[in-house]
C-alpha cells in the first residue's frame, strides 16, 4: 500500500490477539504499523510484534523491491513495535539503528546480546536526518506514552509518524469509526498523560501536517484537524458531549433496578446521551472511555465487605490513575446496615484529586415537604420502608424512613433541585431491601 509515491505501507494485522496489553477487548484484531521510506538512502520506520516477524520481514522486502535499507528508526521500545529489531539486524547487517539515549538504553536490555557496534545513530530532539529529498526531524515525545518515545516529521511530504499518537484499536482490514476505538485507545492506554500529549500538539501545531502515520490504526489523510481537536480533548479532561454515565455494581439486582430507574427518569427529562454499564459484565474499557466522554457519571454500588464492590473500585480506580477531572459526579450507596459505599467512593476520588469538594453539611427532610416531590418526580413512590440520602458539596439532605439507604452527591455546580432543570446535575434512585 503506497502512502505517497515515496512512502510505503510494511505492517501487519493481528486478529489472533484476543485481549491487547492483557486487558483490553480488540474484536476488529489490532494493526502494528510499519513504513518504508524510498530515497537516495531508505528507511524503514518501526517494527511489529514478535509474532508476525516473518510475514513482517516480507513485507519491508517486497517494499524495498531488491534495494537495501539504510536505516531502521525506532521511535518506541514497546514490544508490540520493538520485538523485530534484532531479527531486522540479522537480515540486514549494514544497516543503521537510528534512536535517541534512551531507546539505546532499553534496547541493550531487551537484546543483550544484539552487537550493534557501529551501527547506531543517536539522535537528539529537534534534530535532522536527511535521506535525499526527504528530512526527517525527529521530536522527543516523553510519556507518550513510554519515556523513550520520540515521533518523526518528514518535511518533504509533510507526514507526521506519530508513534503511538493517533493510534486505535482494530486491524486494518476492519471497517469501523474511528473516533470510539481511537477514544477507547487513548483513555486506556495514553490518558494518564495528558499534559505531555497536550506539549506535543503544540510542537505539532507548529508543522504542516498533511498525513499521520500511527503505529496503529489507519493512516489519517483527511480532516485531521477533527483527529487533533479529539486529541486535545482527551489530554485535556475535557467532556467531548452532555450526557450521562450511569455505572453500577449489583449482588441481587436492586441497585441494577435503582440505576435503571434513574437512567429511565434522565432520558424522560431530556437529558441528550444516557448510557449504562453494569461493570460486572460490560466492557470496563469502554466505561472507562465513555466517563471521559460525557460530561456527568454516577456510580451506584453497595457496600461490601466495609469498602465497595470490587468492579467499582477497580473501575474508580482506572478513573482516578487517568486524572479524572471536569465533570459532575453522582454518588449512589446502597446498604442494609454499616453503609460506607459513598464514603469510601468519595475518599478515593478525594486522595487522587485536587478539585473534589470538601464540604458538607446535612438536613432532615420529611416526606410530605415539597422538596420530596421536587426531587423524586415519583421516582420514589413505592419506596416506604426505605431511606434516600441526596447530598451536594456545600449542602446534604438526607432523607431516612428505614430500611436500606442509597445515598447520593453531585458537586457544586449543581443549581436548585428541581429535576427537570438540573437534567444530570440531580439525580435520584431507589432500591428494594437489601442489595
Amino acid at each position: 500500500m503506497k502512502i505517497t509515491e515515496d512512502i510505503i505501507y510494511a505492517g501487519v494485522n493481528d486478529h489472533q490477539v484476543d485481549l491487547f496489553e492483557g486487558q483490553y477487548k480488540v474484536p476488529n484484531g489490532m494493526a502494528y504499523n510499519s513504513y518504508v521510506i524510498l530515497d537516495e538512502k531508505t528507511a524503514v520506520m518501526d517494527t511489529v510484534d514478535a509474532n508476525f516477524a516473518d510475514e513482517w520481514l516480507a513485507n519491508v522486502a517486497k517494499a524495498l523491491d531488491g534495494r537495501k535499507p539504510d536505516y531502521l528508526i525506532v521511535q518506541h521500545m514497546e514490544p508490540d513495535h520493538s520485538a523485530n529489531i534484532e531479527n531486522f539486524v540479522k537480515a540486514y547487517p549494514e544497516a543503521t539503528v537510528v534512536a535517541n539515549t534512551k531507546t539505546f538504553a532499553m534496547m541493550k536490555n531487551f537484546f543483550p546480546k544484539m552487537d550493534l557496534a557501529g551501527r547506531k545513530l543517536e539522535v537528539k530532539d529537534g534534530e535532522s536526518l536527511t535521506l535525499g529529498k526527504h528530512v526527517l526531524t525527529f521530536v522527543f515525545a516523553p510519556m507518550v506514552h513510554w519515556p523513550e518515545v520520540m515521533v518523526t516529521y518528514d518535511s518533504t511530504d509533510k507526514v507526521l509518524f506519530a508513534a503511538d499518537g493517533f493510534g486505535k484499536f482494530g486491524a486494518l482490514d476492519r471497517e469501523e469509526p474511528w473516533d470510539d476505538e481511537a477514544r477507547r485507545y487513548f483513555i486506556g492506554i495514553v490518558g494518564k498523560y495528558g499534559l505531555q500529549v497536550q506539549k506535543l500538539l503544540k510542537v505539532a501545531g507548529t508543522l504542516d501536517i498533511r498525513k499521520i502515520c500511527s503505529l496503529h490504526g489507519p493512516i489519517l489523510t483527511e480532516n485531521l484537524g477533527h483527529y487533533i481537536e479529539k486529541y486535545d480533548i482527551w489530554s485535556s479532561y475535557r467532556p467531548e458531549e452532555e450526557g450521562v454515565v450511569v455505572a453500577y455494581t449489583s449482588v441481587y439486582g436492586n441497585t441494577k433496578k435503582a440505576a435503571e430507574l434513574l437512567a429511565d427518569k434522565l432520558k424522560e427529562k431530556g437529558c441528550p446521551k444516557v448510557v449504562v454499564y453494569d461493570l460486572a459484565r460490560d466492557d470496563m474499557s469502554a466505561a472507562v472511555a465513555d466517563a471521559f466522554r460525557y460530561s456527568k457519571l454516577v456510580l451506584a454500588t453497595l457496600t461490601y465487605n466495609a469498602g465497595i464492590y470490587p468492579f467499582m473500585q477497580d473501575f474508580i480506580n482506572r478513573l482516578t490513575e487517568r486524572s479524572f477531572q471536569n465533570r459532575t459526579i453522582g454518588l449512589i450507596e446502597n446498604g442494609s446496615w454499616a453503609p460506607t459505599a459513598a464514603k469510601v467512593m468519595k475518599g478515593m476520588f478525594e486522595k487522587r484529586s485536587r478539585h473534589w469538594p470538601k464540604n458538607s453539611a446535612n438536613k432532615k427532610l420529611r416526606r410530605e415537604e415539597r422538596i420530596w416531590e421536587k426531587c423524586s418526580a415519583g421516582l420514589c413512590e413505592r419506596q416506604r420502608q426505605r431511606s434516600l440520602s441526596f447530598y451536594s458539596f456545600g449542602k446534604k439532605i438526607l432523607w431516612s424512613s428505614g430500611g436500606s439507604r442509597i445515598a447520593l452527591r453531585w458537586d457544586k455546580k449543581s443549581r436548585g433541585l428541581n429535576f427537570a432543570k438540573a437534567c444530570g446535575r440531580l439525580f435520584v434512585s431507589e432500591t428494594a431491601s437489601g442489595f
